[in-house]
């Protein structure tokens, strides 16, 4: 889905690997050259129970009463439950104007009660081509920043600014989601939100304590057919939930391989690094969802395993000329990853990823219970007393369950079938109306959770890993999450 969104097998481990071991020194959105993607991958970092945490992080203690990884202390009051400050027109700031980023911001413009303010990439022409898309939008000329690596660090700092939202590789992510709270703003940041468990405790701790709200803006929790099973798991339509599965399952073979695509190539460099789910929220999130994670149910272990990596060598070899800068590159991520979720309740999520492989798109998108099932790609429904005879039924009769969301925008503006609308639509609401945003931190980090661990139990075999309570025990309440009643509040009267 996002597009912002690795010649020998030496068979290197990335915690091995030279080139993961450099910091990253350059600011790289979308659409900035650069190859330094080095994280300081080490296994502490990913590891569930011995994660290294950042610097000035409490670490956590060696288990809980339960035997699992204790929580580190929390070091502010819950973000759960909590509303955005209302406020009559949200201002903008944006960080990436590449791919994603340059896409996102005519959604942003289309909104009503919506400015954006500022505007962040190294790339000038880039940043020019957005700045104009504003002023032709009738908006006041944004300010810009182009000053190279840490620029953005400026923008967050305006105090004219209420969201950020950042579209850069993923490496950067963090950092940018960091500055942006400890500046005060609220942020929304493109999957996934960090690369390390001990990235996302800092995430958590930090909205925390500075009161703003770190979201993980995952578009596919908004599609029209994940918001209507949605609705008609939480009225029992499926029964008791017993199991779903979601992937991002994309061939991005050519698009990896295209310099003027992942310019760095930032993307193809992760295959170098990490083994595990390198894109689990797409499929992760909805099925989250549907069950009420975080929300009366929790994720708590994960079991990865992953195939040979054979895709990217052997593209590579067929499309790539000799002395292409990709033959000194050592692929090392699995073609396919299948992961195992297990719930607090009992419930099993299956995820998987495949972006180096020939097959058709699917995020798989199933959900079954004692009543029945959905599946996806393509969309089918089975569910008693409904159907009959072990054969199929048309999940295009079950349209009176549309989110009220999609119900009053039928044909929303936008890719990916209008899904990116709709969530900037939702948020931008959320805000000017002052509620409780779909989704919060801790479902970020949750979401984003198994590119570290997948990438552990992989390397152990299977073994399967803690997936901390990053809600620190609060899942065990039930709370709204994505379905939300239509709001009764009139916007018009802010202006």
């Amino acid at each position: 889905m996002h597009d912002d969104h690795a010649t020998p097998e030496s068979g290197a481990e990335p915690d091995e690997n030279p080139q993961g071991r450099s910091r990253r020194s350059v600011l790289r959105t979308a659409g900035v050259t650069g190859t330094g993607l080095g994280l300081g991958l080490g296994l502490g970092s990913f590891a569930g129970g011995g994660a290294a945490h950042a610097a000035g992080a409490a670490a956590p203690a060696e288990t809980a009463a339960d035997g699992e990884p204790a929580a580190p202390p929390a070091r502010g009051r819950t973000m759960i439950g909590v509303p955005f400050e209302r406020r009559g027109t949200v201002r903008v700031g944006i960080i990436g104007l590449g791919n994603r980023g340059g896409g996102m911001i005519d959604l942003f413009l289309a909104l009503d009660g919506v400015r954006v303010v500022a505007l962040c990439d190294p790339v000038k022409d880039k940043t020019a081509t957005a700045a104009a898309k504003v002023v032709a939008a009738g908006q006041p000329a944004p300010a810009t920043y182009t000053k190279g690596e840490h620029d953005f660090v400026e923008l967050c700092a305006r105090g004219d600014l209420d969201f950020v939202y950042v579209a850069t590789p993923w490496d950067l992510h963090f950092e940018m989601a960091r500055t942006a709270m400890l500046s005060g703003k609220h942020v929304g940041v493109e999957c996934p939100v960090a690369m390390r468990l001990d990235q996302l405790w800092e995430l958590v701790d930090l909205s925390e304590r500075t009161r703003r709200h770190c979201m993980q803006l995952e578009n596919c929790c908004y599609g029209r057919n994940e918001m209507r099973v949605l609705r008609m798991a939480h009225a029992g339509k499926f029964g008791r939930l017993l199991h779903g599965a979601g992937a991002y399952n994309h061939d991005l073979r050519g698009l990896m391989f295209d310099p003027d695509y992942y310019e760095g190539p930032w993307r193809r460099l992760w295959h170098t690094r990490l083994r595990g789910d390198l894109y689990p929220n797409h499929g992760f999130g909805p099925v989250a969802n549907y069950m009420d994670v975080n929300r009366g149910d929790r994720v708590t272990h994960i079991s990865s395993f992953g195939t040979p990596s054979l895709g990217l060598a052997e593209y590579r070899a067929e499309h790539m000329p000799p002395g292409d800068p990709s033959w000194k590159e050592t692929y090392i991520e699995s073609d396919r990853t299948i992961s195992l979720v297990q719930t607090a309740k009992g419930r099993v999520i299956r995820l998987e990823h495949d972006v180096s492989t020939p097959h058709p798109y699917s995020r798989i998108n199933s959900l079954g219970g004692t009543k029945g099932v959905f599946e996806d790609y393509p969309e089918r429904i089975y569910i008693e007393p409904d159907h009959t005879d072990d054969a199929w039924g048309d999940f295009s009769a079950y349209a009176e369950w549309d989110h009220w969301l999609w119900k009053e925008h039928s044909d929303p503006p936008g890719g990916h079938g209008g899904m990116d609308y709709i969530m900037l639509f939702r948020l931008m609401q959320s805000i000017r109306l002052g509620l409780v945003p779909d989704f919060d931190v801790y479902d970020a980090a949750t979401w984003t959770a198994p590119v570290p661990l997948s990438h552990a139990s992989i390397k152990a075999n299977g073994a399967p890993q803690a997936i901390p309570d990053f809600t620190r025990g609060l899942w065990r309440k039930e709370r709204p999450g994505m379905d939300s009643p239509k709001p009764q509040d009139d916007l018009r009267q802010d202006g």
